[in-house]
């Protein structure tokens, strides 16, 4: 694993090696294609009522278990792929969240019928940049906001589970529709310096 001299926002520090892999390679970054979306969607909405290193840990999993996060395989997924799933010791066996990421593929591939696809659905939730956060600690980040809790409800309305205001600021800073890096982590500097 590279090593940085900086520091690294404080969530990520002391974790295991994927883990600050992620927060160094993927959190943060803006995501433009579709199938890394609904990868989220899927990873994020798991992740309720749970930490995100249990989801992490399970990540290709649900890689293999969700036919590569591709909506449109998922979308097509019967009562069989749901109980073949309740089985899967490589991803968490929630009944409701499984049929939840079958549901929000079907709401997937409508979003992208109706705005050509998920990404420019999802970023006019921002204006289509990048919201750059300053937070100086990890105290100050929150768990939700204005924007998130627009998209959570206009994704409830047109069908979507397990999408409430703090999943969906969880996305939009995975995703980097919102800058959250503290600004004494190295990738703050890094993600900035590359909006400039």
């Amino acid at each position: 694993m590279e090593e940085h001299n900086q520091s690294r926002c404080a969530w990520a520090e002391g974790y295991f090696e994927e883990y600050v892999r992620y927060h160094d390679q993927e959190w943060g970054v803006p995501v433009y294609d579709d199938q890394k979306h609904f990868e989220f969607l899927v990873l994020e909405s798991a992740q309720a009522g749970l930490n995100w290193a249990t989801v992490l840990k399970r990540r290709e999993g649900y890689r293999h278990a969700f036919s590569g996060f591709e909506a449109e395989k998922v979308a097509r997924f019967t009562e069989e792929d749901i109980q073949r799933l309740l089985q899967d010791t490589a991803i968490i066996r929630n009944q409701l969240k499984i049929r939840a990421a079958v549901n929000n593929a079907q709401r997937f591939l409508e979003v992208q019928q109706e705005f050509g696809s998920f990404s420019h659905y999802i970023w006019e939730f921002v204006d289509g940049k990048p919201l750059i956060n300053r937070w100086k600690s990890r105290e100050q980040v929150p768990a939700t906001s204005p924007e998130s809790d627009a998209l959570s409800k206009n994704l409830k309305k047109r069908g979507f589970k397990f999408v409430g205001s703090t999943i969906m600021y969880a996305h939009m800073q995975a995703t980097g529709l919102v800058m959250d890096h503290t600004t004494n982590c190295f990738r703050y500097k890094e993600l900035t310096e590359e909006k400039a």
